[in-house]
C-alpha cells in the first residue's frame, strides 16, 4: 500500500516538471514587447554645446556711476626670485695633521698622509718657495685636507712665531702665507735673587732669557759675583705678542730695575724699534747702549773657548748673538761706515768707526742695506744689516766685535761706545722716559691682571 502511494507521488512530481519546462519554453520563444527592447538599448549622451541666445540685460544705474568699483582683471602674481648664484656643495673633507718628529722629514709626513709621489713633488716646490724647507724643525706640524676618494685639497705648514704656509690645490696650485695678527701684552713681575739672576727669574716664573739682557747691559757696571750678596729684589716689565693664548716669537724687555749694594740701576728700553736702551744710577743717566741685536740670545762670551768649526782652542775676540736669519743688525753707537764686504771667516761684515780709536765689526750677515755706503755716517739703533751665517758659522748668529787700538775689547764691559753714546742722547727726554716706566710697572705690579698673570707663568 504504501508503496503504490510513493509511486504515485513520484508521477505526480515528474507531470508538474514536465509542465513547467514546457511553459518556459513557449515563453522563450516569444517575441520582446519594441518599447522593452528600445528601453535596453538606450545609451546616454554628451552634453550639448551651449547655444549663443540672446537674452536682455538690464543693470541699474548705479552700475555705470563714476565710483563704481573696478571690474577690470587683476594682474597676475610675480613669484620673487633671490639674485643669488646657486652655492655648490662642496664634499665632505677628512683632515690628517701631525707634528714633525726629530728624524722625520717633510716627504716622509706627506707619503704618511696618503699624497702621492708627485703630489708630494709638487707640494714640496710649493712650500720652498715661501719658506726654506731647511729650517724645519721638531714642533713644526702638517695639516693635510683630503677628499673623501684621497684626492688632497690643501696642505698646511705652520712654523714658527704663528706662521703658516697653505698649498692649495685646484686648476691651478697656489700657495699663500698666513701671518698672525698678534696682540701686545704688557706684562710685569717680581723675583727675589738668593743664588743667580737666572735661577731667580725661573723660580717666580718670568721668561729667565731676560738673564741675558740684564747681563749684556750691566755686565761692564756690576759684578754680579762681588756685590750680590742675596736678597736683592728685581723687578721687571715686558711686552708679550700673543694670539689668543699662545706667545708668538720671543718676549721683549721694557723696565728693569734692581737695587745692588744701596744703589738702584735701572734700564729702559725703547718701544720704537731703536733698541737703543738706557742705564740709570739712583735716577740719573749713566749710560746709552744700543744692543747690535735687539731680543737675541746671548750664546757665545768674549775670551778663549773651543771653537765650534774647527775644535780646538782659540780666543774668541767678540760675542755671539743667536738669532733667525735677517733678524735686523742695528748700530751699537753713532759714527762712520768704514768697511763693507767680505773677510774670510768672518763673512759678510760692516765696520764702523767711533772718533779715532774705536771700531765696531758685525759679521757674518746675510744682507747689507741697499743706500749703506761707505763713508756714510749711522746713528745708534740704525739698521745696518742681516743677520745670516756667512763665512764660518754654524748657524744664524751675529758675532760682535769692539776693537780699541786695533786690540779686540769685551763688547760687555767697555765704556768707550757708551760715551760715543751718550753724547748725543737727550737727558731730558731720558728722564722722562723713566719716570713712564716707573708708573707702568708699579701699574701694571698693583693690577689684578698682572697678579694673576705672574702666578699662571
Amino acid at each position: 500500500m504504501r508503496l503504490r502511494t510513493l509511486a504515485a507521488c513520484v508521477a505526480i512530481a515528474g507531470t508538474v516538471s514536465g509542465a513547467a519546462i514546457a511553459i518556459s519554453d513557449s515563453m522563450s520563444k516569444e517575441p520582446v514587447p519594441p518599447e522593452l527592447a528600445q528601453a535596453g538599448s538606450w545609451m546616454p549622451q554628451g552634453p550639448e554645446a551651449p547655444q549663443n541666445v540672446d537674452i536682455p540685460v538690464t543693470l541699474p544705474a548705479a552700475a555705470w556711476a563714476d565710483d563704481a568699483p573696478d571690474l577690470s582683471p587683476l594682474p597676475l602674481l610675480q613669484a620673487a626670485f633671490a639674485d643669488r648664484p646657486v652655492q655648490a656643495i662642496e664634499p665632505p673633507l677628512s683632515t690628517w695633521s701631525r707634528d714633525i718628529a726629530p728624524g722625520e722629514t717633510l716627504d716622509f709626513l706627506l707619503s704618511e698622509a696618503g699624497l702621492a709621489a708627485p703630489d708630494r713633488a709638487e707640494v714640496a716646490l710649493a712650500l720652498g718657495a715661501e719658506y726654506d724647507l731647511r729650517r724645519l724643525r721638531p714642533g713644526h706640524s702638517v695639516t693635510v685636507a683630503s677628499t673623501v676618494d684621497g684626492s688632497p685639497r690643501t696642505v698646511s705648514l705652520a712654523v714658527e712665531d704663528g706662521v703658516r704656509i697653505e698649498v692649495v690645490f685646484g686648476e691651478q696650485m697656489s700657495t699663500q702665507v698666513v701671518a698672525p695678527d698678534p696682540e701686545i701684552v704688557t706684562l710685569a713681575g717680581e723675583a727675589m735673587i738668593d743664588s743667580s739672576i737666572f735661577a731667580a727669574l725661573d723660580e717666580a716664573g718670568i721668561p729667565a732669557r731676560f738673564s741675558v739682557d740684564l747681563a749684556q747691559m750691566l755686565g761692564g757696571t756690576v759684578d754680579f759675583r762681588r756685590e750680590m750678596a742675596g736678597g736683592e729684589t728685581l723687578r721687571l716689565l715686558w711686552r708679550e705678542a700673543r694670539v689668543g693664548e699662545d706667545r708668538i716669537g720671543q718676549p721683549e724687555l721694557a723696565f728693569a730695575a734692581l737695587e745692588i749694594g744701596g744703589s738702584l740701576y735701572e734700564i729702559v728700553w725703547p718701544d720704537d724699534g731703536s733698541g737703543q736702551a738706557t742705564i740709570y744710577v739712583d735716577g740719573e743717566v749713566l749710560r746709552v747702549f744700543a744692543q747690535p741685536v735687539e731680543g737675541a740670545r746671548l750664546s757665545s762670551v768674549f775670551g778663549r773657548r773651543t771653537h765650534p768649526v774647527f775644535g780646538n782652542v782659540r780666543m774668541h775676540t767678540g760675542v755671539d748673538f743667536a738669532a733667525a736669519r735677517g733678524t735686523p743688525v742695528q748700530a751699537t753707537a753713532p759714527g762712520r761706515v768704514n768697511f763693507i764686504g767680505w773677510r774670510g771667516g768672518y763673512g759678510r761684515v760692516v765696520e764702523i768707526l767711533h772718533g779715532s780709536d774705536t771700531m765696531t765689526r758685525y759679521a757674518h750677515l746675510s744682507a747689507v742695506p741697499e743706500d749703506l755706503a761707505q763713508g756714510q755716517r749711522v746713528a745708534a739703533g740704525d739698521v745696518i744689516g742681516r743677520v745670516g751665517a756667512t763665512g764660518t758659522a754654524t748657524g744664524p748668529n751675529l758675532h760682535y766685535e769692539v776693537l780699541v787700538d786695533g786690540r779686540p775689547t769685551d763688547p760687555l764691559s767697555d765704556d768707550r761706545l757708551a760715551e760715543a753714546a751718550e753724547s748725543d742722547a737727550d737727558d731730558t727726554a731720558a728722564l722722562s722716559r723713566l719716570a713712564e716706566a716707573r708708573a707702568l710697572l708699579n701699574e701694571n705690579l698693583g693690577s689684578e691682571i698682572a697678579k694673576t698673570t705672574t702666578e699662571r707663568l
